[in-house]
């Protein structure tokens, strides 16, 4: 009887977390994820890092999303096109001024690969959709030429079209002028003047040669390195939480054990947390601060609305999407916006947001300033 339920409990224990206790996700593994060829990663990792993407050479996607600042740039709201340096080191240049801010806080890369991510940005204006072209709705005026293999492979195609972000402002390059014009697509649209300039480069052009001598480069294909490269480099599924999950005795130490109670139990931060990425990948309004300008432009008003900009329903209005909490001391300043700095303050938001709201001191955020600029 003793030799049987010894045998019993050495089974049980053997058995990963998440089949131990139903409250816990499974833990993420390779099936999870895409697998990508060697040369379509290291190319996407020499244009992830190259300005030639950036309509004045100037900016490089890795500005923004550096592995340094934990795929992010370390700023509540960044400094794009027209400044120099990383982090909070970044200045704008009084030469080179950028027009202002970019918008939102610049989300973190970590997992964005897996096959659990369908829907990405902090409105979610890409997102898998049979309707769409090609699968995948993207925002208007900048649907799909061509099919691409991921939603990841989708979003890294429009960076690159925002004047503040990447491509100037116009009458400074082709690439901003033909933006400005709305000539996005097309022979003559900024997707095919970008993908020309990266062709040019004969290391480049020789890279892609599994497209074939005659087949001209196009965007989608310089977008699918670009993923290829994120999917690979900022994978993140070797926590001390998922060897836990895998079952590892010992993987989190009493505090880690306590907090991870109160995540999945009490505290029920797993109900929007959810799942092996943490993230539900849906949309909420929970009272963050309006800081930041958003993408609200057509409205003429400060006040970021979010998802309902997406969607055009006044029910998501001030909604954004659950973000991942992978890495996520890696990724502060916090929020769609940046609004909070470090992670306890984002917490204590969700503990009373309506009074985090109205106490809310601007300058928790992490600002780089503009030239000339006497607040901000």
């Amino acid at each position: 009887m003793r030799i049987g339920f010894f045998l019993f409990a050495a089974l049980v224990w053997s058995l990963p977390a998440s089949a131990q206790d139903p409250d816990l996700p499974p833990p993420p593994g390779a099936a999870d994820f895409p697998r990508h060829d060697e040369d379509r990663v290291s190319l996407g990792r020499a244009l992830f890092f190259d300005p030639i993407l950036s309509g004045n050479r100037n900016i490089s996607c890795a500005t923004c999303h550096h592995p340094t600042l934990g795929s992010g740039d370390g700023l509540s709201l960044g400094l794009g096109e027209g400044a120099e340096g990383l982090g909070t080191a970044r200045r704008a240049m009084a030469a080179t001024r950028p027009e202002q801010r970019i918008p939102r806080n610049a989300p973190a890369l970590w997992n964005l690969g897996a096959r659990d991510f369908t829907v990405l940005f902090h409105d979610g204006r890409v997102e898998r959709d049979s309707e769409a072209p090609h699968g995948i709705r993207m925002p208007e005026g900048r649907a799909l030429e061509r099919p691409v293999s991921s939603v990841l492979a989708a979003q890294a195609m429009l960076p690159i079209l925002s004047a503040d972000e990447m491509a100037g402002q116009p009458g400074e390059n082709p690439v901003a002028d033909a933006i400005a014009a709305d000539r996005i697509a097309g022979p003559e649209g900024a997707w095919a003047l970008l993908a020309a300039r990266v062709a040019a480069v004969p290391s480049y052009r020789a890279a892609f040669d599994w497209l074939g001598v005659e087949q001209p480069l196009h965007m989608t294909d310089i977008a699918e390195t670009l993923a290829a490269f994120i999917a690979h480099e900022f994978r993140a599924t070797d926590s001390p939480f998922d060897r836990h999950l895998r079952g590892e005795a010992g993987a989190l130490d009493p505090a880690q054990t306590r907090g991870m109670a109160l995540f999945y139990g009490k505290a029920a931060c797993a109900d929007c947390h959810a799942g092996p990425f943490q993230t539900d990948h849906r949309f909420y309004a929970i009272g963050l601060p309006q800081f930041g300008p958003g993408k609200d432009e057509a409205q003429g008003t400060y006040a970021d609305r979010g998802r309902s900009a997406v969607t055009g329903r006044p029910e998501d209005d001030y909604r954004f999407r659950t973000p991942s909490l992978r890495n996520v001391t890696l990724n502060g300043p916090y929020d769609h916006n940046g609004a909070y700095r470090d992670l306890e303050a984002m917490v204590r938001h969700h503990l009373d947001p309506i009074r985090s709201l109205a106490q809310y001191d601007r300058a928790q955020a992490v600002l780089a300033r503009l030239p000339g600029q006497t607040d901000d």
